[in-house]
């Protein structure tokens, strides 16, 4: 069995099982500020679980990853969803895998495009952040509280998350 994995582009609907993607597509929920400003509303639905839990934001400075990359752990959250929001224009990849039986079935790889960011679902497994290139900045809205909200799963032997079409290259030199 391969255990290369393709990034695609992050497609609203492929990442649906997964959670959302947060951008500016279609049209606008309603034009504020006389006019000046576009809103696009209620793009995520945030889950932030019991009462224990509220929503917190934070900012995450995430180091770049090369490709082709070893992909060794995923992890979930099982009391609250993660939104990541990414604070500049460029790409960041986006892995997910369904659940099987308590643990990632086979990742998927998306690469956002300018403007993007994602939701992830409560309990969604997922990759680490992964921005490329050079040194983001991300606002995360995720659950701040007690319980125990993060699971972690290491694969006995690594996936390999591959760019056979170039897409990576290509949304780096041009983040439009």
């Amino acid at each position: 069995m391969s255990r290369d994995i393709a990034i695609r582009p992050l497609d609203p609907a492929a990442f649906a099982p997964f959670g959302d993607v947060i951008d500016a597509s279609g049209a606008p929920t309603v034009m504020i500020n006389q006019g000046n400003c576009a809103r696009y509303s209620d793009r995520a639905l945030l889950d932030f679980g019991d009462a224990d839990g509220r929503a917190g934001i934070s900012v995450f400075k995430g180091q770049p990853y090369a490709l082709p990359l070893a992909l060794t752990m995923m992890e979930r959250h099982p009391l609250g969803s993660q939104a990541f929001l990414p604070l500049s224009a460029d790409p960041f990849l986006v892995i997910v895998a369904p659940d099987d039986n308590g643990a990632p079935g086979t990742p998927l790889a998306f690469l956002t495009a300018a403007g993007q960011g994602v939701n992830y679902h409560r309990n969604i497994w997922h990759g680490v952040l992964t921005p490329l290139g050079n040194e983001r900045l991300f606002a995360v809205v995720d659950r701040i509280g007690t319980g125990e909200n993060l699971q972690e799963h290491w694969f006995e032997t690594p996936w390999r998350i591959v760019d056979p079409d170039g897409l990576v290259s290509a949304g780096l030199t041009d983040p439009t």
